[in-house]
């Protein structure tokens, strides 16, 4: 804090004192308070980014899924078994 601040409340006596450090516990609080916020910005920004990974996930498993029921049906159709699965003869 300023020396002229600080010596302007202390000439209050006591109360300049308690002044003074209810300034300055402020000032601290303030910068706390920055940092949660800032700290509670980035975690949302987090859950974004991991919300956007798991619909990823999600579209992947989907596709692959997709794809691995259209391979077990040229597996069928290549066996001769067809699409239903029983034998074409």
């Amino acid at each position: 804090m300023e020396t002229e601040v600080l010596s302007a409340l202390t000439q209050f006596g006591v109360a300049g004192m308690v002044c003074a450090m209810w300034l300055v516990e402020r000032r601290a609080s303030l910068h706390r308070e920055q940092q949660i916020n800032e700290a509670h910005e980035k975690l949302l920004s987090q859950l974004d980014d991991r919300a956007a990974l798991i619909e990823v996930v999600r579209d992947n498993t989907r596709a692959l899924t997709m794809l691995e029921s259209g391979q077990r049906g040229l597996v069928d159709v290549l066996a001769g078994r067809g699409a239903n699965g029983s034998s074409g003869a």
